[in-house]
């Protein structure tokens, strides 16, 4: 009875060490947008950049961001985007690569917030079985902000008017200095007319009146 129940137990035991284990995921070490803001209907990308930070080399199977929107109308719709790559991509011991992944926002998306969620599919090699492995998913978060167009609209027709009033007042001041230098011309010329005027009276009241002949 007893060497049966060692038996099952060894069968066990080498059962388990014939189902490959599940290894650490790679780490994302960054995930960034290629803008600040973003407004709906635009496209934009994500820069995503994984680390081997295993003991041998890994590659990267799957990449992709999923993008859970709020419509206007209060609908949620889940979208995923992936990589332009072409995967598998592997990558070195203590090595990184950066990826990239196109998204495109739908045109009646709601303003604020949305958190695209980036999720990497990796192997790793096992030199011991000359193998590769799958490993469980590494993810990362960021934050996406969705500006209203109306309020895009707004700051734009508030830029658009200070630019104007910076126009008015430019031409303002020039019509100022215009105004102005003929002032000061037509001054010029007033003050050299009396000039010339008064220099020509003095050159006849000087000029010698003829003599009377007898």
């Amino acid at each position: 009875m007893l060497q049966k129940k060692i038996l099952i137990c060894l069968v066990c035991f080498l059962t388990l060490l014939a189902i490959p284990q599940v290894a650490k995921a790679a780490t994302i070490t960054s995930a960034t947008l290629n803008k600040d803001i973003y407004l709906a209907g635009q496209t934009g990308r994500i820069s995503v950049t994984i680390y081997n930070d295993k003991s041998d080399k890994i590659r990267i199977t799957d990449l992709s961001a999923a993008i859970d929107y709020y419509y206007e109308d209060g609908t949620i719709y889940v979208q995923k985007f992936f990589t332009t790559a072409d995967l598998p991509v592997e990558i070195q011991v203590g090595q990184s690569e950066i990826f990239q992944i196109p998204i495109s926002l739908p045109t009646n998306l709601a303003s604020g917030y949305i958190a695209p969620n980036i999720e990497a599919r990796t192997d790793i090699w096992l030199s011991l079985g000359e193998r590769w492995i799958s490993s469980d998913r590494a993810t990362y978060q960021l934050k996406l902000y969705v500006e209203s167009l109306y309020e895009q609209l707004y700051e734009t027709s508030q830029q658009d008017l200070q630019n104007t009033q910076q126009q008015l007042q430019e031409q303002e001041i020039a019509n100022k200095n215009l105004t102005n230098t003929n002032y000061i011309l037509a001054a010029t010329t007033m003050v050299f007319a009396a000039t010339t005027a008064i220099a020509l009276m003095i050159l006849f009241a000087r000029k010698p009146r003829p003599t009377p002949q007898t």
